[in-house]
C-alpha cells in the first residue's frame, strides 16, 4: 500500500497535466462543441481517474496494454552471510550459495505516512457527504407532495414535453432556495415553497424542463463518480477545479437541452428567468443533488450563453464529433501511462498469445514453499508453468544477476575473457574462498559478491543503467547503493522474464561480442551427463536471518534441444538457492527431461 500511494501521487502529476489539456481545449473549440459535447469531455477524465484503481489483472487480457500489478517487495542491502553449511569449492559444490539479506520495509516511512493522511482525508470527505447525505434526509421527512392542481398539470405537461414516461413524484419544501432533483433509482424533484408562492407559469415551466433534463442525461450516476472523485483525489487541486468545470458544463448542457425544445422568442424569456431567480438560487445545493443553482459568475456565464445561443447545424455537430473522437483516443493513451505510474511495477506482462502453454500443477512437488516454476522448450516452442501468478511476479534477482553483472564487466572492458582476474583488497571476509584472488570462473562458482560489486563500481552507474535497460532486464531500475541495487533494493525480475532473458543470453540475441557471451557460459557450467550439459545459477535472499527467498536459473542443452527453466520459491525459513536447485531437478526428473 505504502509503494501504490507513492506511485499514485507521482500519477496525479500526469492528471493535473491532462486536466489542464482538457481546459485548454475546451476552450479552443468552444465553438466547435456544443454544451453537451464539452459536458461530456469531463467523462473521459473520470474514466481516467479510475484507471489507478482498475485491477489490473481483470484488464490484462486486453491487447492494447500491459496492465501491471502491486506485488509484494523483498527489497534490503547485501549481507555477507552464508545459507547453509560450511563452503566448498569445485564443481561438485555448485548448489553452494551466499544469501543476500533482504530487509523488509521499516513499518514507518513516507509512503506509510503519506498513505494514512490520504485515507483520513478521504475519511474527512466522506463524512463531510454523509453529514450532507443526513440533512438532506431530514428535507425528504419534511417534504410534501405538491398539492398545487395547476402547478401539477404544468409538471404533467413538462414531463409530456421531455417525453417522460416514469412517474417522479415532486415535493414542496420551506428548507430549499432553489429546485432541485435527487435520487439514481427512486428521483424525486424537490420545489421550494417561495417558489410555489410566488408561482408563474412560464418561470416554473423553464425549471422543471431544466431539472426534468437532469433526470433524461442520468446525471445522478454523474453526480456520484464527481463525488468519488472528490473524495479520492480530495489533495488534488487541478481535480477540485475539474470538478468545478464539471458541474458548471453540466448546468450548461441542461440549459441547451432546454433551449432546443423551445422556440427561438423564448430564449430572452429563459435568461430572463434566471436572471430574475438569481439571487435565490445562487447557494450551491447538495453535492449529491442536481438543480438550477451556481454562483454568481456561473449564472452571468449560462446568461451570456444563452444570450448567443443557437441550435447547432448538421456540419457543427459532425466537426464536433470528430474532435470529441481525436480526445477520446488521445486520452486512451494515456492509460497505459497511468496504469504504470500508480501501479509498483512488480508484475511482468506476459502476453500468451501466440504460444503453446502448459500450466502444470506441481503443488505436491512444492511442498511448504511458496513459489512457481518456468520450463521453456526451444525445439517445441512450447512453456510448461506452475503459478501463472508467482511465474510472472517480479521479486529480487539476488545472485542470479550475477550471470549479467559477468557480461556487463566484460562488455565494459572491466574484465576480459583472456584477463578476468580482479586482486583481493585484503578485507578479511567470513568465508576462506573469497579471501583470495578471483577470475571469472572462480567469482562464479564461490559466488563471490565482491568480485561483482567491484565490476559494477569500475564500470559507473550511467553504464550500468544503460545496460539493464539494453538487455530488458525486469524492471529496469538501478538506485540506491549500486552495491545492492540487485539485491532488493529497486532491481526486480519474474521467472518468466528470466526465462526469455536466458534465451536471448544462449542465443545472443543482444548483439554483444560472441567471446564474451562464451565467456560467460563457461562460468556457469555446472555439470555434463549423458542427457547433456547444464548450466545455471542459484540465488538466496534472506529475512530477519532466515532464507526467505531461492533461486535457481539454467538451461539445459541436449543433442537435439535446449530447455530454459527458472525457479522461485519462497518461505519463512528455508527457501534457498539449493533448494530451489533440488526442486527444480526434482521436476525435470518427473517430466523426464533429467536425471541427476
Amino acid at each position: 500500500m505504502e509503494d501504490f500511494i507513492i506511485h499514485f501521487l507521482l500519477c496525479n502529476i500526469l492528471i493535473s497535466v491532462i486536466i489542464g489539456m482538457l481546459l485548454a481545449v475546451k476552450r479552443l473549440l468552444r465553438k466547435t462543441l456544443t454544451s453537451r459535447m464539452q459536458y461530456n469531455l469531463w467523462f473521459l477524465l473520470l474514466g481516467l481517474l479510475a484507471v489507478p484503481f482498475l485491477p489490473a489483472g481483470q484488464l490484462e487480457h486486453l491487447p492494447f496494454f500491459s496492465w501491471l500489478r502491486q506485488a509484494p517487495v523483498l527489497s534490503g542491502r547485501v549481507s555477507m552471510e552464508k545459507n547453509t553449511g560450511p563452503l566448498q569449492t569445485g564443481p561438485s559444490d555448485w548448489r553452494n550459495d551466499f544469501a543476500i539479506t533482504l530487509n523488509q520495509k521499516a513499518p514507518w516511512n513516507l509512503g506509510l505516512l503519506l498513505c494514512i493522511l490520504w485515507i483520513a482525508g478521504i475519511l474527512a470527505m466522506t463524512l463531510f457527504l454523509l453529514r450532507s447525505a443526513i440533512r438532506f434526509y431530514a428535507l425528504k421527512q419534511s417534504a410534501l407532495p405538491l398539492q398545487n392542481p395547476a402547478l401539477s398539470r404544468l409538471y404533467r405537461r413538462c414531463l409530456e414535453e421531455m417525453n417522460i414516461t416514469r412517474n417522479i413524484p415532486i415535493y414542496s419544501t420551506a428548507f430549499l432556495k432553489s429546485p432541485v432533483i435527487a435520487g439514481l433509482f427512486c428521483p424525486c424533484i424537490y420545489l421550494p415553497i417561495s417558489l410555489i408562492s410566488d408561482y408563474k407559469e412560464k418561470d416554473l415551466r423553464y425549471m422543471l424542463l431544466h431539472e426534468l433534463s437532469h433526470y433524461r442525461h442520468k446525471d445522478a450516476l454523474a453526480n456520484i463518480l464527481i463525488n468519488l472523485a472528490g473524495i479520492c483525489y480530495w489533495f488534488n487541486p487541478m481535480v477540485w477545479l475539474a470538478v468545478k468545470e464539471m458541474r458548471n458544463d453540466r448546468e450548461m448542457a441542461c440549459d441547451a437541452s432546454v433551449l432546443k425544445m423551445l422556440e427561438q422568442e423564448d430564449y430572452i424569456a429563459y435568461g430572463t428567468t434566471l436572471i430574475n431567480f438569481a439571487e435565490k438560487i445562487s447557494r450551491a445545493s447538495f453535492p449529491f443533488a442536481s438543480g438550477i443553482s451556481g454562483s454568481m459568475a456561473q449564472m452571468q456565464k449560462r446568461v451570456l450563453q444563452i444570450a448567443a445561443y443557437q441550435k447547432a447545424s448538421f456540419r457543427k455537430t459532425i466537426g464536433g464529433l470528430f474532435f470529441c473522437g481525436l480526445l477520446t483516443a488521445l486520452c486512451f493513451c494515456f492509460i497505459p501511462l497511468l496504469s504504470l505510474q500508480a501501479e509498483n511495477q512488480n508484475r511482468y506482462a506476459f502476453s500468451e498469445q501466440r504460444k503453446h502453454i502448459t500450466y502444470l500443477d506441481l503443488t505436491d512437488s512444492f511442498g511448504g514453499y511458496d513459489g512457481s516454476f518456468v520450463l521453456y522448450d526451444a525445439a517445441e516452442d512450447t512453456w510448461q508453468i506452475y503459478n501463472k501468478e508467482k511465474a510472472q511476479t517480479r521479486v529480487a534477482p539476488v545472485s542470479t544477476y550475477k550471470i549479467y553483472s559477468a557480461l556487463l564487466g566484460l562488455e565494459t572492458g572491466v574484465i576480459s575473457p583472456e584477463d578476468s582476474r580482479m586482486a583481493w583488497d585484503g578485507h578479511p571476509y567470513k568465508f576462506d574462498a573469497w579471501n583470495a584472488d578471483q577470475t571469472l570462473n572462480s567469482a562464479m562458482a564461490c559466488s563471490a559478491t565482491w568480485y561483482f560489486q567491484a565490476i559494477d563500481r569500475q564500470a559507473g552507474l550511467p553504464a550500468v543503467r544503460n545496460f539493464i535497460r539494453e538487455i530488458s532486464y525486469g524492471n529496469q531500475k538501478v538506485s540506491g547503493d549500486l552495491s545492492a541495487y540487485w539485491a532488493g533494493s529497486s532491481l526486480m525480475i519474474s521467472p518468466i522474464e528470466q526465462v526469455e532473458l536466458l534465451q536471448k543470453f544462449h542465443q545472443n540475441q543482444f548483439g554483444f561480442a560472441p567471446e564474451n557471451v562464451d565467456a560467460v557460459k563457461e562460468s556457469i557450467r555446472l555439470s555434463a551427463a549423458k542427457e547433456g550439459e547444464l548450466y545455471g545459477k542459484t540465488g538466496t535472499g534472506e529475512v530477519n536471518s532466515q532464507n526467505a527467498l531461492g533461486w535457481f536459473i539454467g538451461y539445459l542443452e541436449t543433442e537435439d534441444n535446449t530447455y530454459f527453466f527458472a525457479a522461485n520459491i519462497q518461505n519463512d525459513s528455508s527457501a534457498s538457492g539449493s533448494a530451489a536447485a533440488g526442486l527444480t531437478f526434482s521436476i525435470l526428473s518427473e517430466l523426464g527431461i533429467w536425471n541427476e
